[in-house]
């Protein structure tokens, strides 16, 4: 029938793999029969579950593109493709009844096991009730006090692991605080440099303002000895000259001197 059908290119395509998954699944459940451990059955399981899935999606897909399509397709066509879109629907329907029956047979064999783990105790408690009415008083005994010392040497052993175990914690927690105390001895390691830091940011402005100052007084101490030094120069020059007062301490400059020349033959007399 699907060779027949009258599709758009879309229908094809949605049709294709639908078909394609559900051969998928087919062969996948084929498999299923020759899988032997439960494990691999579930997870085979889990992939066909995902493959119907998909099947579940492409045919509401393939439902969608029906209604738009059945304005303009003729009512035979419309009649074929919905019947096409059932017996999908039924073919699916198929593989979701086979993969619950896959389900409930592995949930059985699962509850198998744990049944035969539960009654493999059982006759192992009949063996040894079996057993314990054969024996003597005496062999009751000793098997009684062979199974208190392997009790008692399991209680040592966990006694050990205890004892192990507290020791462990104590070196821990010694470790523990003496890493604490170290960090705490960087943290106030650091705060004293920080310290030293601001401290020594302090003394180089106090340096600096202090090599500021010094600079001015140099500087004044210099105009002072360039006037005096102008002062003098201006004496030495100038000495008439009677707005500039004298420095003290200094001397006015010597008067100059005349000197007064007689001629009495080739002597001369200074006067």
């Amino acid at each position: 029938m699907a060779t027949n059908l009258q599709m758009t290119p879309q229908l094809e395509q949605i049709h294709g793999e639908i078909r394609d998954n559900f051969r998928a699944l087919a062969n996948g459940f084929q498999k299923l029969d020759k899988i032997k451990d439960s494990n691999r059955q579930s997870k085979q399981l889990e992939e066909l579950t995902g493959r119907m899935r998909e099947c579940k999606r492409l045919i509401k897909e393939f439902d969608r593109e029906i209604k738009d399509e059945e304005g303009r397709n003729p009512p035979e066509v419309n009649k074929q493709l919905n019947d096409e879109k059932q017996s999908m629907i039924k073919e699916l329907n198929s593989y979701v009844q086979l993969r619950k029956t896959y389900m409930n047979t592995l949930g059985n064999k699962k509850l198998e096991l744990f049944d035969m783990g539960a009654g493999a105790s059982e006759p192992t408690a009949e063996a040894n009730v079996q057993m314990a009415s054969t024996m003597s008083n005496q062999e009751l005994v000793n098997a009684g006090m062979k199974t208190m010392d392997e009790t008692d040497q399991a209680i040592e052993r966990s006694k050990q692991v205890v004892h192990q175990t507290i020791e462990v914690g104590t070196q821990t927690a010694v470790t523990l605080k003496g890493q604490t105390e170290q960090m705490g001895r960087i943290v106030n390691d650091l705060d004293s440099i920080q310290f030293s830091i601001k401290k020594a940011s302090q003394l180089v402005k106090e340096i600096g303002r202090q090599v500021a100052t010094d600079k001015c007084i140099m500087l004044f101490l210099f105009l002072i000895v360039c006037g005096v030094i102008a002062i003098i120069v201006v004496k030495i020059v100038n000495p008439n000259n009677k707005d500039i007062r004298d420095i003290p301490g200094l001397a006015p400059p010597v008067q100059n001197r005349r000197l007064l020349y007689v001629r009495s033959g080739e002597n001369s007399v200074m006067r």
